[in-house]
C-alpha cells in the first residue's frame, strides 16, 4: 500500500494520492550506517553506493523529511527524546545497558511515516470512511509542566500550548544538550498515553505532541492491528466497497487496541526490568544520580541517570514529584520479578 506525496520547500505536503503496488528491495540498509552518511560523520553504506539510484533517493527523502519536520515544529510539534536503553549482552547474560538515541535516518523514516499516516487518514474522511484513530489529547499534568518549565526559566500559559511548550523545549535543548533527554522524559511521563479512539469524517480531535489534526496508524499492518485493521479500510475505499466495520465495532476495536497495547507495554517494561535488575545485582549499596519519573498514590519511581534503569524509591518518596532530580541508593534488586528498590539519600 503507498502513499505518494508532493512536498514543497516549505515542508507543506501539496498533493497525495494512495494506491496498491509490488514493492522491490534494492538494499537493505541499517538506520546507524545511513544515519551517520546523512550527518556527514560516516562513508555511504556500500550496498547503497552501488545502487545507481540510492543515493541521491536517500538525500531526496532526508530533504523532503527535514521539511516536514520543521513546518510540523512550527505549528507545535513537541521536539522530545526519549531515552532507550538497550542490554549489552556476553556469555548469554546481559552485563550493561546502554542508551540509544535518534539519528537522521530514524528521524527520516518517523517523519516520512507521520506524512504517510496523515494520507491515508485525510483518504479516508475523503471517502466518507470512519476510521481508528491515534491521539495524545491535552496533557494530563499541564500545570505540572508548567513548574517545570519554570523551574528551568521559561514561562508556560495556564492552557496547555503545544506552541509555547515547544518553543520552551527546543531553548532547554539548545541551553543544555546534555540533561535534555531527562527534561523530555519528565514531558513524557506528565503528558500522559496515546490511545486509539473512534473518528468519523469531520470530527477534529488531533494528536497534541504531533500538531497534526489527521493521523492514523496505518504502516505497520504486519505487526500491528490498529494498523491492519486501517489498511482493510483503505483497501475498501479504493475498491468502492463500502467499510467493513461499522462505527460500533470501530469503537469496541479501539478500546481494545488500546488495552492491548498497555499490556503489551507492561511486558516489554518487565523484560527491561529484569535485564536492568541483573546488570545491578552486585552494587546494592551504591549511590546514584536519578530522576524521579512517577509519582501517584501506588508510588514514586525514579530513574538512574548512569546505567539509565527505572526503580521503586521505597524509602523516602514523600514530596518527591515527576522531574525531581534525587541522589538515591540501590537498597534491593529481584531479577525474576523486574524489582529494583531505591532510597533517597
Amino acid at each position: 500500500m503507498v502513499a505518494r506525496f508532493d512536498v514543497d520547500p516549505r515542508g507543506g505536503v501539496v498533493a497525495s494520492d494512495l494506491f496498491r503496488a509490488r514493492v522491490r528491495n534494492r538494499a537493505k540498509l541499517t538506520y546507524y550506517a545511513v544515519g551517520a552518511w546523512l550527518e556527514g560523520t560516516g562513508a555511504i553504506p556500500p550496498k547503497a553506493a552501488a545502487d545507481p539510484d540510492l543515493p541521491t533517493q536517500l538525500k531526496d527523502q532526508d530533504e523532503a523529511a527535514q521539511a516536514l519536520r520543521t513546518q510540523r515544529q512550527e505549528r507545535g510539534a513537541l521536539v522530545l527524546e526519549s531515552v532507550e536503553a538497550r542490554a549489552v549482552m556476553q556469555g548469554g547474560k546481559p552485563v550493561d545497558l546502554r542508551r540509544e538515541g535518534k539519528n537522521r535516518a530514524k528521524e527520516l523514516i518517523e517523519d516520512l511515516m507521520i506524512a504517510a499516516n496523515g494520507v491515508a487518514a485525510r483518504f479516508l474522511a475523503k471517502h466518507g470512511f470512519a476510521a481508528i484513530r491515534r491521539v495524545v489529547r491535552v496533557p494530563e499534568r499541564w500545570d505540572r509542566i508548567v513548574e517545570l518549565a519554570a523551574r528551568h526559566g521559561g514561562h508556560l500559559p495556564a492552557a496547555p500550548d503545544p506552541k509555547a511548550l515547544e518553543s520552551f523545549l527546543v531553548a532547554r535543548r539548545a541551553a543544555d544538550p546534555l540533561r535534555f533527554p531527562d527534561l523530555s522524559l519528565s514531558v513524557v511521563k506528565l503528558m500522559g498515553k496515546g490511545e486509539y479512539v473512534l473518528e468519523r469524517p469531520g470530527d477534529q480531535i488531533g494528536h497534541f505532541g504531533l500538531a497534526v489534526r489527521d493521523y492514523t496508524h496505518s504502516t505497520a499492518p504486519n505487526r500491528r492491528y490498529p494498523d491492519l485493521l486501517t489498511q482493510r479500510l483503505l483497501k475498501a475505499a479504493l475498491a468502492g466497497r463500502p467499510t467493513p466495520y461499522d462505527d460500533a465495532v470501530l469503537a469496541d476495536l479501539a478500546s481494545h487496541c488500546s488495552d492491548q497495547e498497555n499490556a503489551a507495554d507492561k511486558v516489554e517494561r518487565q523484560v527491561r526490568k529484569s535485564a536492568a535488575a541483573l546488570v545491578l545485582i552486585d552494587r546494592i549499596g551504591e549511590r546514584f544520580d536519578a530522576l524521579v519519573t512517577g509519582a501517584a498514590g501506588k508510588g514514586t519511581w525514579v530513574r538512574v541517570l548512569a546505567p539509565p534503569v527505572e526503580g521503586k524509591v521505597t524509602r523516602g518518596a514523600h514530596g518527591l514529584d515527576v522531574g525531581d532530580l534525587v541522589r538515591v541508593e540501590l537498597l534491593a534488586v529481584d531479577v525474576e520479578a523486574g524489582f529494583i528498590d531505591f532510597g533517597v539519600v
